[in-house]
């Protein structure tokens, strides 16, 4: 891959530039993600996301996430009620 291609983004199909000879430089390193986020990513597509996906994919996660743990304490509530 050359420091500049067009790619287009798996999830939405966008055409971004991929700088993997410039990871400095790429659109990927304004989004910041956790170990888990990045993960959570990694699980569902295999190539490079662009920025945009990738911060829907983060605020997916993170939603995700919020539910389980509401859904942890609904539940523990009910058993202590």
């Amino acid at each position: 891959m050359s420091d500049h291609e067009q790619v287009s983004c798996p999830r939405c199909h966008a055409f971004f530039a991929c700088k993997s000879g410039s990871i400095s430089l790429c659109q990927c390193t304004t989004v910041a993600l956790t170990v888990n986020e990045s993960h959570y990513i990694s699980d569902h597509y295999s190539e490079c996301l662009c920025a945009p996906c990738m911060l829907e994919m983060k605020k997916e996660y993170n939603t995700k996430l919020l539910e389980q743990r509401f859904s942890s304490i609904s539940t523990l509530f009910k058993k202590n009620n």
